[in-house]
């Protein structure tokens, strides 16, 4: 009765839905432009920290075009409460990285954090989710006390490039002892040019003797 009320919605076109769950319908499903470096080889992705920052592995699972099925999905997840996306994506990506065994080293998850005042205004960390899914398909732990950001920052994706570069974010490393000599998943929802995760990369590196490997929902 509720669903025929209020009913469930897909996030990608808005065609009504049988039930909340499903979240997106079959078309959008197929129409979901695919990247999965892990699936090919493809190493373009890994390569775009090259002499930057030391990767193991690095993989997304869709490819983010602007005004593409990607980006109204990645919307409504950020900005219209659907963190269950982010769980779906998870559950996707973790489904298919247990079965490669380049992947079986990693120790530990770890999501790109929030500052704490966007956290308290959105609610949830849209990462959570995804990185909770793949920790569980790993059964490895997903630790979100381990890696804190210290100032606050406006979304990069529809930044330009220049100004995506000269940001001034700022992490910190806390519980040090956690990812000592460990191999770390750093998930993220989508890479641009790669410079949020690169500081967050080097913080978790720096003084640890861990090993590195980068995992987003999807890539622009």
């Amino acid at each position: 009765m509720l669903n025929l009320l209020f009913p469930a919605e897909c996030s990608g076109c808005g065609s009504v839905l049988n039930t909340k769950k499903e979240l997106l319908c079959v078309s959008c499903r197929h129409s979901l432009p695919l990247a999965c470096h892990h699936l090919t080889l493809d190493e373009t992705l890994k390569n775009l920290w090259y002499g930057r920052l030391p990767l193991v592995q690095a993989t997304a699972l869709l490819r983010f075009e602007k005004q593409g099925i990607t980006q109204r999905v990645l919307h409504q997840l950020k900005y219209r409460g659907q963190k269950e996306l982010s769980t779906f994506f998870g559950h996707w990506l973790g489904a298919e990285l247990q079965e490669i065994d380049t992947y079986a080293t990693i120790d530990t998850v770890i999501p790109v954090p929030l500052h704490k005042k966007r956290l308290r205004k959105r609610g949830y960390n849209q990462v959570t989710g995804f990185g909770n899914a793949i920790a569980t398909a790993l059964d490895v732990p997903f630790l979100e006390d381990v890696l804190l950001k210290v100032t606050a920052a406006r979304s990069q994706v529809f930044k330009g490039r220049l100004s995506r570069f000269g940001g001034t974010e700022v992490f910190t490393l806390n519980h040090r002892e956690k990812v000592m000599g460990k191999h770390i998943l750093l998930v993220d929802d989508v890479v641009t040019t790669g410079a949020t995760l690169e500081r967050c990369g080097l913080c978790l590196l720096e003084g640890t003797e861990a090993k590195l490997s980068i995992a987003t929902i999807a890539v622009a």
